[in-house]
């Protein structure tokens, strides 16, 4: 009867013995990175320390070579947490993202940079653009794209008045959950607050469980949250980081009506990013409107056989007839067949501007 507490106890004392190995292990790491800081100090006084392609090919490595028997994905996280703080150590990373605090696009922000990031809430798209451009921060985080809603136009046209590149892309799975305080008479909510996507989201689960619920949009899910705490008879609809900042309980859980829903935010920067080996570049290209003119564009792609994952039209805010296309495709601007063909797209368009080549979203 004693074997198996016998054999208990081993294991205990081998997982002490690997934990300590892993201790000894991450601190020279973070030394490393300490010396890293200070060649870079020595040497380039206005570098770049933190690489987005070089941390996106350690992480994909680390998934590569994973043989379990945590997933991938998991692994990838908790390097991200250690090269998070390792990077802190040579610099810490200022990172302004579209508050307020508790939103989706914190928890990207986090998602992308680690916990060890320094995350500062911006009240609007143009505020995110306006401190990375000011060098108040390294880095902004704004999203672009929801796989229901479809593309964020703010942040589009945002591009089109600014220098700043895009450096990487973050996709995170949104949950949406319907949220309560203590105080909340679970019988009696008549009251749903949440921003307006989030209402779109959930529009089907809403209809068929709170069909008499006053739905009240607000500017974000962080702000619902908010004033839920402050309401006995209401109810919001965030996510958890929202919840765990203002210590509500989810009455609901996953209510959005596609499974699949997801939110692609955008990083932008200062740097060119250089070859990662798995990329993705934007562009803005603006064409007259004339006959012919999107198969004259689009013709390129399909030669040099890129391709292209987005299409968006906007119109030019420069004259009337103009129209702008915002094109995301695989590869990067270094590449040859890249340069070859974004040098006949130059030719055939009133105007191209590179928003920037970056790894594609390793998590």
């Amino acid at each position: 009867m004693t074997e198996p507490f016998v054999s208990l106890d081993a294991l205990r004392q081998r997982i002490d013995a690997l934990d300590n190995d892993i201790l000894r292990l991450i601190s020279e790491r973070a030394a490393c990175a300490q010396e890293v800081a200070a060649i870079k100090t020595e040497y380039e006084p206005d570098g770049v320390f933190y690489r987005p392609e070089r941390e996106a090919q350690v992480l994909r490595r680390v998934m590569e070579l994973n043989s379990g028997p945590l997933d991938s994905e998991e692994m990838a996280r908790l390097f991200r947490e250690i090269m998070s703080a390792c990077l802190a150590l040579e610099q810490p990373v200022k990172v302004a993202y579209l508050g307020p605090e508790g939103t989706f696009t914190q928890q990207a922000a986090l998602k992308h940079f680690g916990e060890s990031a320094i995350s500062l809430p911006m009240a609007a798209i143009d505020e995110v653009f306006r401190e990375v451009e000011a060098g108040a921060v390294n880095y902004g985080v704004v999203p672009v794209e929801n796989s229901t809603e479809g593309v964020i136009n703010h942040t589009l046209d945002s591009f089109m008045d600014s220098s700043l590149r895009i450096c990487g892309e973050v996709v995170l799975r949104i949950h949406h959950h319907l949220l309560i305080s203590e105080t909340t008479r679970r019988d009696k909510v008549s009251r749903i607050y949440s921003h307006p996507q989030s209402f779109a989201q959930c529009r089907k689960w809403l209809d068929a469980h709170f069909p008499q619920a006053e739905r009240v949009p607000v500017a974000s899910n962080a702000e619902a949250a908010r004033l839920v705490k402050t309401e006995w008879h209401s109810a919001a609809i965030a996510g958890d980081m929202a919840a765990k900042l203002y210590g509500l309980s989810r009455l609901a859980e996953k209510i959005e009506d596609r499974p699949d829903n997801s939110t692609r935010f955008l990083i932008i920067g200062n740097q060119d990013v250089p070859v990662s080996g798995e990329d993705k570049t934007s562009l803005v290209v603006a064409m007259r409107n004339q006959p012919g003119a999107l198969h004259d564009l689009l013709e390129p792609f399909h030669r040099h056989q890129i391709d292209m994952t987005r299409l968006e039209t906007r119109p030019s805010r420069s004259g009337v007839w103009n129209y702008v296309f915002f094109i995301d495709f695989k590869g990067h601007r270094e590449e040859p067949r890249v340069a070859a063909m974004l040098e006949e797209v130059k030719l055939r368009a009133a105007d191209v501007k590179v928003l920037g080549s970056y790894p594609v979203g390793v998590l």
